[in-house]
């Protein structure tokens, strides 16, 4: 055989085989094809199909009367495929600037050369999720959809539109540290009633199935697999957004005219133990007054003078004393024990002979540190045993996270000295938080009936109530009725004539103690001079129905005592919740039955509105003559005065005193565009009144309180 022959011989076979070779896997591909194609396929779908979590809707925390607190409100982030399909360069070149200036325009975060050299950036990187913004609001992500690129919709302008849900606090941060947050603290504490609620807030997570196509998009699959979320239920607490806004208001501006460092108000129904407001302001670094921290529940502080009431209730209590019973204080204004000098500053009032109402209502340190060494020297386990059967020692068991536990030490603790007796008995050597201390001045207004402070009323789920929450009696009485009696007589005392003079009201009787404590520092003692002043107590005295403290830290101007620091904030928020319940008239002094002893300031405004709410409210007016549709409100010791206030149409009007909603209809009416700052009435317009009107002019009015 030639050589030729025996080649071409050879690339037969290697044909032969080849063709062999491509009919075999031909077959083998139909078979799998026609055979097991659809079991392949079903594999291949299953294989791209995973679960994913469906978060639920969180739920609610309302006011006591369905007001929002905290609620989850929707937001978007607004995200770029820098690469779609349909984005090509000359759709981009000829729109980026476009698209930039529009976002800059509408969100006002960045310039819109800064827009256009992120974008440009993200396309030339490649990038198929580039954030643009994040916590854009509805109303601005459907403007967005109509911008420049973003327009033609996914596949071709790459707009990406992410929705999220943020907490939000309507309130602008009323009682933000009791309501608290979702997330939690690294430390894992929990805080707010979102903290303690966490789980019924929260709902259950679904499951549900999503497959994966080509190009990464992915789309929802149904099946026995899937699970639909269970929306959280909402929290409706005790809170009165009301009651919270008058104690935070007067409590920051108690602050700022002190200029002290942190404060805190807390306002409880007698009978139910509800917190109807809880405000706690601190200081923080750029110096303004926010809620940083609850000192209410947290902050655990030597109670100086307002634990007097202790002290003398267990001296009555244990049959030791009475109301009438007198001590010498002496000339002096000064005693020692144990070396230790105990001082009422050489107040006059202090001096000489005095009985236990008058010790009380002019808080003398002298006379209760007499009677309580002459009574338990040698018996200091009485002492403390009967503090701790009032439940003083106790923690409250809150439902929210973060109380401080109460500190009294018992005579067989290794800190106990000669001078712990004595110290005791006007507040120091032990520490209680505020609400521990308001608790139980809480229980002498009840009648002695200790309850717990509640901050929830209950649990609901679409408008069906679950779980209601009802008071909590911690002690069914501290004391007896002759002791709660003695002890609520003191306190009437302290306002009438003695330390809390100064807030004293005709209108309606208030009953409390003022404290002073001095605050000592770890490493010099108690010579920083700094002080924590104190005042609580409950109104009506005769027939309670709010108890109060306020406790302020800290105060470095115009005075440092709780009669004068802490005492007015108390008045201030009183009288707001006085004014604002009519149920509380009935407890008006004998002599101003039937009348309302100080006449409220008033805005001014329309006529027809301000003589309805005056009249339903039962306010003394006087109108002069020629009232025609607006007035100015005046008061004077009787009554509230309408004034005629003269509006002409190409005039710029005086909407100083008026609120809001008359103001701008004045103004606007005039066809003015109006800027408005803060809130309240209206304390100052930019154009004065009288002015001519000039088309389309501009007007700035400043709101205050």
């Amino acid at each position: 055989m030639s050589v030729k022959s025996n080649i071409l011989f050879r690339v037969k076979i290697i044909y032969f085989v080849m063709a062999l070779v491509a009919m075999s896997i031909i077959t083998k591909a139909t078979y799998v094809n026609v055979k097991e194609g659809d079991h392949l396929d079903s594999l291949k779908r299953v294989q791209s199909i995973s679960a994913v979590e469906i978060a639920p809707n969180r739920g609610d925390i309302l006011a006591y009367d369905g007001r929002l607190l905290s609620t989850s409100m929707p937001s978007y982030e607004i995200r770029m495929d820098t690469r779609a399909a349909g984005l090509t360069n000359e759709i981009f070149n000829d729109s980026i600037d476009a698209l930039a200036q529009s976002l800059s325009r509408l969100l006002g975060r960045k310039p819109a050369s800064m827009y256009k050299q992120e974008i440009t950036a993200a396309r030339r990187s490649g990038a198929r999720y580039h954030l643009v913004e994040r916590r854009v609001n509805y109303n601005e992500m459907k403007d967005i959809e109509n911008f420049p690129i973003f327009r033609l919709g996914r596949n071709t302008g790459g707009l990406i539109i992410v929705q999220n849900y943020v907490r939000m606090q309507p309130h602008a941060g009323l009682a933000a540290r009791t309501i608290g947050n979702v997330n939690q603290d690294p430390h894992g504490n929990h805080p707010g009633l979102e903290g303690a609620f966490d789980t019924w807030l929260r709902g259950e997570a679904g499951v549900g199935l999503v497959q994966k196509l080509p190009g990464g998009v992915t789309i929802p699959v149904g099946g026995l697999n899937t699970a639909d979320p269970i929306d959280g239920g909402d929290v409706v607490s005790t809170i009165d957004v009301n009651m919270q806004d008058a104690a935070e208001t007067s409590l920051r501006r108690r602050l700022q005219y002190h200029n002290a460092q942190h404060g805190s108000v807390v306002v409880m129904e007698v009978a139910t133990g509800e917190i109807k407001a809880i405000a706690n302001l601190g200081r923080d670094g750029s110096g303004r007054y926010r809620e940083i921290y609850n000192y209410a529940l947290g902050e655990s502080i030597e109670p100086g003078s307002t634990f007097k009431l202790m002290s003398y209730m267990a001296m009555f209590e244990d049959g030791k004393l009475q109301l009438t019973d007198s001590i010498d204080n002496g000339q002096s204004g000064e005693v020692f024990f144990h070396r230790k000098r105990v001082t009422d500053d050489r107040r006059r009032e202090t001096l000489g002979w005095l009985n236990v109402e008058e010790a009380f209502a002019h808080s003398s340190n002298i006379s209760v540190t007499k009677w309580v060494d002459r009574h338990y020297r040698g018996k200091e386990r009485q002492f403390i045993d009967r503090l701790y059967a009032m439940n003083l020692n106790q923690q409250l068991g809150l439902e929210i996270n973060g109380e401080a536990a109460p500190e009294i030490k018992y005579p067989d603790n290794r800190l106990w000295s000669g001078l712990s007796l004595t110290q005791k008995a006007y507040g120091y050597e032990l520490r209680m938080a505020p609400i521990q201390i308001l608790t139980f001045y809480n229980a002498v207004a009840n009648d002695g009936r200790m309850v717990k402070p509640r901050f929830v009323r209950k649990l609901t789920r679409h408008g069906s109530v679950e779980k209601s929450y009802d008071t909590q009696v911690i002690k069914s009485s501290v004391a007896s009725a002759s002791t709660i009696r003695q002890a609520r007589r003191m306190m009437e005392a302290v306002v009438e004539y003695g330390t809390a003079k100064r807030i004293n009201t005709d209108l309606y009787q208030i009953a409390g103690k003022t404290g002073t404590a001095q605050v000592a520092n770890e490493k010099y003692g108690y010579r920083d001079r700094k002080y924590y002043a104190t005042f609580v107590g409950y109104f009506p005295a005769d027939r309670p129905k709010y108890s109060m403290i306020v406790s302020i830290y800290d105060p470095k101007a115009n005075g440092y005592g709780g009669g004068v620091v802490a005492a007015p904030v108390f008045r201030e928020v009183a009288d707001k919740i006085f004014a604002a319940d009519p149920d509380m008239r009935e407890t008006l002094r004998p002599e101003r039955r039937g009348m309302m002893a100080d006449i409220p300031q008033s805005k001014s405004g329309n006529h027809d509105n301000l003589s309805l709410v005056l009249r339903e409210l039962n306010i003394p007016v006087a109108r002069e003559e020629g009232v025609e549709n607006w007035v100015t409100a005046t008061v004077n010791d009787t009554k509230l005065e309408l004034k005629p206030r003269t509006m002409e149409n190409n005039l710029v009007p005086n909407v100083v005193g008026m609120g809001l909603k008359d103001a701008l209809f004045l103004l606007e009416e005039r066809e003015m565009r109006v800027t408005v700052r803060g809130r309240g009435r209206v304390a100052s317009q930019s154009i004065t009144p009288g002015s001519r009107v000039t088309q389309n002019g501009s007007i700035t009015i400043e709101l205050r309180m």
